[in-house]
């Protein structure tokens, strides 16, 4: 049985891959097991037949017993119907699409506190793209791409479903070119760590002490802790952001975080050597 300790978030910075050796998604099933996955689509504008692609891909990857849970709207996630999907349930799977999808139709409803029940008896709760913005306390929902973030630019938080506290987490990071808006939401929150995830790449994140990496990419750590000086607050609103003294770590598979010392070190253990074999 699992326990309190055993809770796993495994936070996926999209397009994980779906073809291949399907590294990120095996990671999940073995978390789950012989347990119960639910895969939820709440974030998705077209959910139509992305629930059956995961359902046929966790199916071929070892997951016996799965689940769909699709919330249209908001009176949904109070159904009991809906929320009875989740009983059993030992993992929970959130696709991509809008997080702030995800808040506005599940938060602080029955659903949601479902998931955290499930998430705080020790279960595993992933999530990929939006489902991954979303785990955090505060999220970023939008923000421009590409360049250097502004004073006053267009980025925007908003609470999270609060399952890890203290980060604040992008996806598609390398891609879509995110880190002036990751730095932006750093330089507004300093005491929160900034971890940008590039797709077909994962953070784990074990009992909310840290996180190792796993995938084809870098998850890129942005920590405000030592900042001695920005002008977040002090210039007009087309100036760009400066900050000084702000701290970046650049990480791969087998490398991990301590969110106690903030510092990256090199996987250790069963852990590295299970990773190595994959």
């Amino acid at each position: 049985m699992a326990s309190k300790s055993d809770r796993t978030l495994i936070v996926i910075g999209g397009h994980e891959d779906k073809a291949g050796n399907k590294l990120i998604l095996k990671e999940v099933a073995r978390r789950v097991g012989s347990g119960r996955l639910v895969v939820t689509t709440v974030a998705s504008n077209q959910p139509r037949g992305l629930f059956e692609e995961y359902e046929r891909i966790f199916r071929s990857i070892g997951i016996k017993h799965l689940a769909k849970l699709e919330i249209k709207d908001r009176s949904e996630a109070t159904d009991e119907r809906k929320v009875r999907i989740l009983d059993d349930a030992d993992a929970v799977f959130f696709t991509g699409g809008d997080q702030l999808k995800i808040t506005s139709q599940i938060g602080d409803s029955l659903v949601y506190r479902r998931v955290v029940e499930i998430y705080e008896s020790g279960g595993v709760i992933a999530g990929t793209s939006a489902g991954a913005s979303v785990m955090c306390e505060t999220m970023i929902v939008s923000g421009a791409s590409e360049e250097s973030h502004r004073v006053e630019d267009s980025l925007k938080l908003a609470p999270g479903l609060g399952l890890i506290v203290g980060v604040i987490i992008d996806q598609h990071f390398a891609e879509r070119g995110r880190m002036g808006r990751l730095l932006g939401a750093i330089a507004q929150n300093p005491k929160n760590v900034g971890v940008g995830i590039d797709e077909d790449t994962a953070i784990v994140i074990e009992r909310e002490q840290g996180f190792y990496v796993m995938g084809a990419g870098a998850a890129y750590v942005v920590d405000g802790e030592g900042i001695t000086y920005s002008n977040i607050t002090e210039e007009e609103s087309e100036k760009t952001v400066s900050m000084y003294d702000v701290r970046l770590h650049v990480l791969a598979q087998g490398d991990r975080f301590d969110f106690s010392t903030r510092r990256p070190e090199k996987l250790k253990g069963r852990a590295a050597k299970a990773l190595a074999e994959k």
